[in-house]
C-alpha cells in the first residue's frame, strides 16, 4: 500500500479478510481536508482491488473524534470556485465510498459531524462508542449537507426524525442515535475496535460474490420500484447460482466443512 498523509491502512486482520481504514488527522478531530479527500478516492479504488479484502472497517485515530466534518480552516478565504474544486473531490471521495463493493462497517470513535456523520452514512453498518455524538450543523453555518446527508439519512429514519435532526442541527448522543435507527449498536470506547471487528470477521466468513450481490441487491433495488427491484435481485441471485463458489458452498455442507471462497 501507498504511505498516506491523512489516512493509515490496517492490514493486521488481513487473515480474517477484514482491512481498517482509519482517518488520521487527530490533531485536527480528524477533519476532511483536500489531500484527505484525494487520499480516501485513491485509497478505496485500491483497496477494492485487493483480492484477500471482504469487509472493510472505517475509523478514525484517537477517541475524540471520528470526523469533524469539513476542515473549516481550510476553507476559509476560499473562492467560490476554489470551494467548489474542493466539493468535486469529496463528491468522488463519497461515492467511492458509498459504492465499495463489500461491506464498509463504520466504527465511530467520537464526533461525526457535518461530513462526518455523512461519511457514516455513507457506509453499510454503523456502531459508535457510547461517548460519540453526531450531527448535520449545516444548517447553522448557512449551507446544507452537500455529500448526502438530506438524502442518506431520510432513508435510514422516519422521515419526520431526519427532517428534525437536519432543521436543528443539534448534535445527536449516541444511544439516541441507536434508538433512531442510524447506528447498529453502540459500545463502550475500549471495547468499539473489538466489536467491530467481531461483526466484521463474522461476515467476512461468508461468500464475497454473495456479499457483493446483496450490497448491489440493496442500494440498486431501493432506488426503483419493487418489480424492477426483483428483477435486479434475481439478476444477482444467478450471478450467484451459476458461480464455483455456489457448487463450493453446497458441496461443503454436504461434507460438513468449511467452504474454501474462491470469488468466482
Amino acid at each position: 500500500m501507498a504511505e498516506w498523509q491523512t489516512i493509515l491502512v490496517n492490514e493486521e486482520y488481513v487473515s480474517d479478510n477484514v482491512y481498517i481504514l482509519e482517518l488520521n488527522r487527530p490533531e485536527a478531530m480528524n477533519s476532511l481536508n483536500t489531500l484527505m479527500g484525494i487520499e480516501l478516492i485513491e485509497c478505496l479504488k485500491s483497496l477494492q482491488k485487493k483480492p484477500d479484502l471482504r469487509v472493510l472497517v472505517l475509523t478514525a485515530s484517537g477517541e475524540k473524534s471520528f470526523c469533524a466534518g469539513a476542515d473549516l480552516k481550510e476553507r476559509k478565504g476560499m473562492t467560490n470556485e476554489q470551494w467548489k474544486e474542493q466539493h468535486d473531490i469529496f463528491e468522488d471521495a463519497y461515492e467511492q465510498l458509498r459504492n465499495f463493493p463489500f461491506p464498509v462497517i463504520a466504527a465511530v470513535n467520537g464526533f461525526a459531524l457535518g461530513g462526518g456523520m455523512e461519511m457514516l452514512l455513507s457506509c453499510d453498518l454503523r456502531y459508535a462508542a457510547d461517548h460519540a455524538k453526531m450531527g448535520l450543523p449545516e444548517v447553522t453555518l448557512g449551507i446544507i449537507p452537500g455529500v448526502g446527508g438530506t438524502q442518506l439519512l431520510p432513508r435510514a429514519i422516519p422521515v419526520g426524525l431526519a427532517k428534525e435532526f437536519l432543521f436543528r442541527g443539534n448534535k445527536i448522543p449516541a444511544e439516541k442515535a441507536l434508538s433512531a435507527g442510524i447506528l447498529n449498536g453502540v459500545f463502550s470506547k475500549e471495547e468499539l475496535l473489538l466489536g467491530v471487528l467481531e461483526v466484521a470477521k463474522e461476515i467476512a466468513k461468508n461468500a464475497p460474490l454473495s456479499l457483493k450481490s446483496i450490497k448491489k441487491s440493496i442500494n440498486t433495488g431501493l432506488e426503483t420500484d419493487l418489480n424492477t427491484a426483483l428483477t435486479i435481485e434475481l439478476d444477482q441471485y444467478y450471478k450467484c447460482a451459476n458461480s464455483e463458489d455456489r457448487q463450493e458452498g453446497v458441496l461443503a455442507f454436504n461434507e460438513k466443512r468449511k467452504p474454501q471462497w474462491q470469488g468466482k
